[in-house]
């Protein structure tokens, strides 16, 4: 039976594993995979920061939609939790 866990700490899962059933391989992919979601959590923080700013910049909705490749409405349901429309 798996088990899947929702935790998102780098070893999560792991105590479900069975050292005799589970070879030892190279960790190589493992980092690759914690250090890509890494990668993605700071560009997310990094657009968030940038659609705050333009904003604060005085930018619309309508513009930072084009920006992003949606529509005004998706811009500011994903953003707009901190700013007014």
């Amino acid at each position: 039976m798996q088990r899947t866990t929702t935790t998102s700490s780098p070893d999560a899962g792991l105590q479900f594993l069975d050292p005799a059933r589970t070879p030892s391989r190279d960790a190589t992919h493992f980092r690759r995979i914690i250090a890509a979601k890494k990668h993605v959590v700071d560009a997310e923080q990094d657009l968030a920061r940038a659609v705050a700013d333009a904003r604060a910049a005085g930018e619309s909705w309508t513009v930072i939609g084009a920006a992003l490749g949606v529509s005004k409405q998706a811009a500011h349901k994903r953003f707009g939790h901190s700013s007014p429309c």
